[in-house]
């Protein structure tokens, strides 16, 4: 014991100087930053452009010494040389540039993750260092060399078992926590593997795909960080819920650039509230609408059925069919977007006319009368309408609408569907957008191109506010008698005028939809449809992904059945499997059981190994009363795993047609076991922080939960998701999972034998 309080005192001490260090640079970086804001948006363009980035800098670091402040050193490496080297969530330097701390993602830093004693890469001993706040409460320590471990030891096993253990132990919260601690070998080496090409990584529930993938993200940025700090880090995720639950991970390793986003909101301006069932969700998911979205456009150009005279000045001229087709063809070649190539179209119509109206005055025009006459013709009415019919100016939104309310643009544009899939698509043009719609929005984007008239509209209106803001300050100016030349209207209007740093990359690249990433991680891919992955791979030039998921999880109607049949089309040979095989989160007896469900449905399952047992994880009733009996489980879960202080969670994952009056049971369950006062704060609790949560499924999927009670499998069988979801929903717990039921159980949850 004597010599345990020595050793946690003597790395209490080592955290203490780094937690001192630490504190110095945040004070230094603030400092930094509020001298930046002191001195104002004053002098040339140039000084602003430098004052700007320098806020951005100092603001960007402050962001990052603040993120990590929890578990700042975890790790230890005595080394056969006699060096000591300490691993945490960032690099530390003292005044003289002498490390102190090693970033986690560092070179120096790999054998903290990946040394064995049958391959102890230069380490003698491993120490994993625990702490609660500031204060270090525990180490743990594996010792690589050979000459002192005993025969026989396996050397796969899991490093850091302690510590690792410990964590999957701890109560979960609503915010994902990262695992930069507690790294295995075969995730690290996912973790750090090549920026190029893509990576997909394969692997069965609670093998810690999304923590491997967003780790991997954070490692690229360190070590790629000239190649990535300009185009930025894309995170597209399965749903918001998912990104609320993931967001503090990069932040605390270091990442405060990655956009993250969901295929619904990949389009900006567009919100995606609506649902599609599956059958409307498979057939927008097709690639068929690459081609069909290109007709629907080419269907916007289009020659009239006759010649339409019009009327300018007096003089009769005629927009001639012949002609109009030569002006479509010219544009075309153009290669430009429908609405850019538009305006080679109009200048060619104008030009004809032109020339018709030289040729009835039999008149010489000048350069200034061409284009005066030119100004009058565009703004004739009949002019407009004439061609405007031939080639009108759409919106992604109005192209996409029509084909889903106009059954003739939709028959026009996708003659391969059949009249009854066509049917199903049909809706209301005001009808909301759903998350499949967003790729099909994405493709016409991309074909239609900007519309330059909006554009020239939004500069027209900043200019006005611009010329608003200094006619106010020089009122301000004359009104009080203030300035006396020392200040004019521009500077005042500058300097209070909204400024402050420039947009960071991430923001920058949120807001345009043609931005291109310098790599993108895709999580849960196995629900995307192939125009969504056509969509995605669009915003990554260089196809450098890294792509995390399970086909066997697949519950989307649209999503992947392999990985080959998802990522060949839009890939090629261009990507990479690796496998994680070490379920870290789900206890064995529950891995066990949704392992053989999976199989016995024919899904596609990957290898799985439990790493720890938990007794009693998973417990089977069958009841008359599944709807009461799960409600009055979930209470007493509850009781056992959701703590005052806001860890712990518990899910009830049910049908969907049961949720509703599984919510009223569970709320009258909770207040009957745990009192009125505790069911109330737990049902007010906002959906991010939940700790007692009625959901789907699908809503589930991605998260995890301290315990969860399964409600009639062979409903949830029977679903959209089917198998899949199934499979998700027995595999959400850390700890245990109670399966009510009524029905008979699916082949495979009854262990025979």
């Amino acid at each position: 014991m004597a010599g345990r309080r020595e050793e946690l005192a003597r790395e209490q001490a080592v955290v203490t100087k780094l937690y001192a260090r630490l504190d110095e640079l945040r004070a230094t970086a603030r400092e930094r930053l509020a001298e930046v804001r002191r001195v104002g948006p004053s002098g040339s363009p140039q000084n602003r452009s430098e004052r700007d980035a320098f806020a951005t800098l100092y603001a960007d670091r402050a962001a990052q010494l603040d993120a990590v402040e929890d578990r700042l050193a975890f790790g230890r490496l005595d080394l056969d040389d006699g060096e000591i080297r300490y691993v945490g969530r960032l690099g530390l330097t003292d005044d003289e540039h002498r490390t102190l701390l090693t970033d986690w993602r560092a070179p120096a830093a790999q054998a903290f993750y990946r040394a064995t004693a049958m391959h102890p890469d230069g380490v003698r001993r491993r120490r994993h260092v625990v702490t609660s706040a500031r204060t270090v409460t525990g180490v743990e320590d594996e010792v690589l060399d050979l000459d002192a471990v005993a025969d026989g030891l396996d050397a796969s096993s899991l490093s850091g078992e302690g510590a690792l253990l410990a964590s999957l132990a701890t109560r979960r919260t609503g915010r994902m926590a990262d695992i930069v601690a507690t790294i295995q070998g075969e995730q690290d080496r996912i973790v750090r593997d090549d920026l190029g090409g893509a990576l997909v990584v394969q692997g069965g529930p609670g093998t810690g795909k999304t923590a491997v993938a967003l780790h991997r993200a954070a490692y690229l940025l360190y070590a790629h960080r000239r190649v990535l700090e300009r185009s930025g880090v894309l995170l597209v995720g399965p749903s918001r819920a998912f990104l609320r639950y993931i967001d503090q991970v990069l932040p605390s390793l270091g990442e405060t650039g990655v956009v993250s986003t969901t295929v619904g909101e990949l389009l900006p301006g567009v919100r995606a509230d609506g649902v599609d069932d599956g059958p409307v969700a498979e057939i927008k998911g097709r690639l068929l609408w690459r081609t069909a979205v290109r007709r629907a456009v080419r269907a916007r150009e289009r020659v009239p059925a006759q010649d339409v005279p019009v009327r300018v000045d007096g003089v009769d001229l005629t927009i001639r069919r012949r002609e109009v087709r030569e002006a479509i063809s010219r544009a075309r070649r153009t290669h430009k977007p429908h609405n850019e190539a538009r305006a080679t179209f109009v200048r060619e119509i104008l030009a004809r006319l032109v020339d018709q109206y030289r040729e009835r005055t039999d008149s010489e025009l000048s350069e200034h009368d061409v284009a005066v006459l030119q100004e009058d013709l565009r703004g004739e009415r009949d002019v407009r309408v004439a061609v405007n019919l031939a080639w009108f100016p759409l919106s992604p939104e109005k192209l996409v609408a029509d084909l889903w309310a106009k059954p003739h643009r939709l028959a026009e544009a996708a003659p391969e569907l059949s009249a009854a899939e066509r049917r199903l698509l049909q809706r209301s043009p005001d009808a909301a957008w759903t998350e499949s719609d967003v790729p099909i929005l994405d493709e016409a984007a991309e074909l239609l191109g900007v519309d330059y008239s909006v554009a020239r509209a939004e500069q027209r209106a900043a200019e006005a506010q611009r010329a608003a803001e200094v006619e106010y300050a020089r009122s301000v100016l004359e009104s009080t008698g203030a300035g006396g030349g020392l200040v004019d209207a521009q500077t005042l209007a500058d300097r209070f005028a909204p400024s402050g740093p420039v947009l960071t990359t991430a923001e920058r690249a949120a807001a345009d939809r043609s931005w291109t990433y310098g790599h993108v991680v895709v999580d849960e891919a196995q629900e995307l449809s192939p125009m969504a992955w056509h969509a995605i791979v669009r915003r990554v030039p260089t196809r450098s992904l890294t792509i995390v998921g399970d086909v066997a999880q697949t519950s989307s109607a649209a999503g992947a059945g392999s990985w080959p049949d998802a990522l060949d089309p839009v890939l090629r040979d261009g990507w990479r499997l690796s496998e994680l095989t070490v379920s870290y989160r789900t206890p064995a007896a529950v891995a066990d059981a949704a392992q053989r469900v999976a199989t016995a449905a024919g899904l596609p399952v990957s290898p799985l190994t439990a790493a720890r047992d938990v007794p009693g994880a998973l417990r089977l009733e069958r009841t008359d009363d599944p709807l009461g009996r799960a409600a009055s489980w979930t209470a007493d879960l509850a009781q056992e795993h959701v703590a005052p202080d806001g860890s712990g969670r518990v899910a009830v994952i049910a049908a969907g047609d049961d949720l509703a009056k599984l919510r009223e049971q569970v709320l009258g369950s909770l207040a009957d076991t745990l009192g009125p006062a505790e069911a109330s704060r737990l049902e007010a609790q906002r959906a991010e922080d939940a700790q007692v949560v009625v959901t789907s499924p699908r809503e589930a999927k991605g998260l995890e939960y301290d315990a969860v009670v399964l409600v009639e499998p062979a409903d949830v069988a029977d679903g959209p998701g089917r198998w899949g979801d199934l499979y998700v929903a027995m595999t959400r717990p850390t700890q245990a999972l109670v399966v009510v039921h009524s029905r008979e159980l699916p082949d495979g949850l009854v262990h025979e034998g």
